[in-house]
């Protein structure tokens, strides 16, 4: 981009000076005009305006390629994906089915609780009462087919019986980026969520010896995740020592004498999610591989 070098020197004079208002007009400007220069350049961009926390280019190097969710420096966790497109001809299928982004399901037992009483899962409601990975994440998927070996005496090679298919784990690898307080409860909740739903009903709690829930797996349209059911097997998420928190108040957790807690949020952090698709043994009666040729089979079936 011939414009590029201009736009850098002018934002890093900005940074020299202090002047993070004029730098932010000059993100900004970079932001609508100079797609293809944020591409090459931001992480050595970003590497120089570390310092500017507060301002929108602030954390330039780990948001290069979410810019668009941002308004007025703040996350937008409801945005729509752009490429979301609507039509008033009624035929067309509503906001929440056309919504591609990733997510996780909130099991109905777990919604109750929440509809009951204030809990730290409560900002998910924010996204239709689902876990939203705010920025893309990384899916691995992989499918396998069992064929065991079966080789006679005296032979060259085995010949193969097929045993079974399955969808192996699959892997979910997120970035968390927290630049308010908004994000820094949702980060918090979605912690929360993944600890919720790796545990079973024990000691004084409601429907003992019930096992972890099974939730419901969405992203990507109608032919890649669509109501895939999954059990979560694991998860992880990184504290790193070299990068800033953010503090939240938390009074759906205040005491009797009405005292918040507080919850500090890494403002970059890695989710590590390992999710099975889990079909009931009905389920799996219906299963019908002329319609999953024809139709792909996750269109209202789940599988996948």
């Amino acid at each position: 981009m011939a414009n590029g070098d201009n736009f850098l020197k002018q934002g890093l004079d900005a940074i020299n000076k202090v002047n993070v208002s004029e730098f932010v007009d000059k993100g900004k400007d970079i932001l609508n005009n100079a797609q293809g220069f944020l591409d090459t350049q931001a992480d050595f961009l970003g590497k120089s305006i570390e310092g500017v926390t507060s301002s929108l280019f602030g954390k330039l190097k780990r948001t290069k390629n979410t810019l668009s969710k941002f308004t007025d420096g703040k996350l937008d966790i409801n945005k729509t994906p752009s490429s979301v497109k609507f039509s008033g001809d009624g035929k067309n299928k509503g906001p929440e089915d056309l919504d591609w982004r990733v997510s996780l399901s909130i099991p109905v037992n777990v919604k109750k609780i929440m509809k009951g009483s204030k809990t730290l899962l409560d900002p998910l409601k924010s996204t239709g009462s689902k876990l939203v990975f705010p920025y893309t994440p990384t899916v691995l998927v992989g499918h396998s087919a069992q064929w065991n070996p079966m080789q006679p005496v005296h032979t060259n090679y085995p010949f193969y019986a097929y045993e079974n298919s399955r969808v192996d784990q699959l892997t979910i690898t997120a970035d968390f980026y927290v630049q308010n307080e908004k994000e820094a409860e949702y980060w918090v909740a979605a912690v929360h969520y993944l600890r919720t739903m790796t545990k079973m009903a024990y000691g004084q709690s409601p429907d003992r010896g019930q096992p972890p829930p099974v939730v419901y797996l969405n992203g990507y349209g109608d032919f890649t995740f669509k109501n895939v059911p999954v059990i979560i097997n694991n998860f992880q998420f990184d504290l790193k020592r070299e990068i800033d928190y953010i503090s939240t108040k938390l009074p759906q957790t205040a005491d009797s004498q009405g005292v918040g807690a507080y919850a500090w949020a890494p403002t970059e952090s890695l989710l590590t999610i390992g999710v099975t698709p889990q079909y009931s043994r009905t389920k799996q009666t219906q299963f019908n591989l002329k319609d999953y040729i024809q139709n792909g089979g996750t269109t209202g079936t789940g599988f996948i």
